[in-house]
């Protein structure tokens, strides 16, 4: 098999005396859609935010591509192949949802005609074309969460971190949802996605990572995770217990 694209090794952040996050380790391999998931206060957000580089570990390493990029500024992991979103979407409300996508192509492509043509086509591809023109302001939410995932696309990632993407959608809207992260892994993207919306996650997730108080407290094939013992205890709850023979 190829290297991984992503390992995390030993993973620690304290703020003070709290710890975030305890000797947290995985590895992703490009084309790989991985769920991170736990409840709430487990810490998978501090994950992203040490992925990403808002917040540096207290220990631990990160490689990308086998080199360590644990403690770089945010916009340089960015140009390394790292996107994101966030948890509570970040858009410029005051701009077009064509200019919030430029914002992102920007990163690669500084001529300001070449970013366009690059949003434009980010936007054909998830499917905000016709909102190209509109104030970004008038979407609805799950328009904006969308957007905030287009935006990120358009920086052209290899990693895309996902933050509750499917949360607060209708059925419907999840179903879209897991469509266009398939499409996006069929580029061969690779995504870590944080959610709660289990019927978003676990049919296309290769491998689910759970946290509990910092800790990664099991890592399997989604199959595997929705029968097991401390998931259940900690997290998913009586009603993904697998039927009895």
């Amino acid at each position: 098999m190829s290297a991984p694209l992503l390992e995390v090794r030993g993973l620690t952040k304290r703020f003070g005396g709290l710890t975030a996050n305890e000797d947290v380790g995985f590895t992703l391999r490009e084309g790989e859609i991985m769920g991170l998931i736990g409840p709430n206060g487990a810490g998978k957000t501090t994950v992203f935010n040490a992925l990403a580089g808002f917040f540096p570990p207290t220990s631990g390493t990160i490689l990308l591509d086998g080199a360590p990029v644990e403690g770089l500024p945010p916009e340089a992991i960015a140009a390394r192949g790292v996107a994101r979103t966030f948890q509570i979407v970040r858009i410029f409300r005051s701009m077009t949802v064509l200019e919030n996508v430029m914002v992102g192509a920007m990163l690669r492509h500084r001529a300001v005609p070449k970013a366009a043509v690059v949003a434009r086509e980010t936007l054909d591809f998830t499917g905000l074309g016709r909102r190209a023109h509109d104030p970004a302001a008038q979407l609805t939410v799950a328009e904006q969460k969308r957007l905030e995932l287009t935006r990120a696309l358009a920086t052209g990632p290899r990693l895309l971190l996902l933050d509750e993407v499917m949360a607060g959608l209708t059925a419907s809207e999840v179903q879209e949802a897991v469509e266009l992260v398939k499409r996006i892994r069929d580029r061969g993207i690779a995504c870590v996605v944080v959610e709660h919306v289990m019927e978003g996650i676990m049919p296309i997730a290769d491998r689910m990572v759970v946290l509990e108080n910092g800790r990664k407290i099991a890592e399997g094939p989604p199959a595997a995770i929705s029968v097991d013992p401390n998931v259940i205890r900690a997290y998913l709850g009586e009603g993904y217990l697998a039927p009895g023979p």
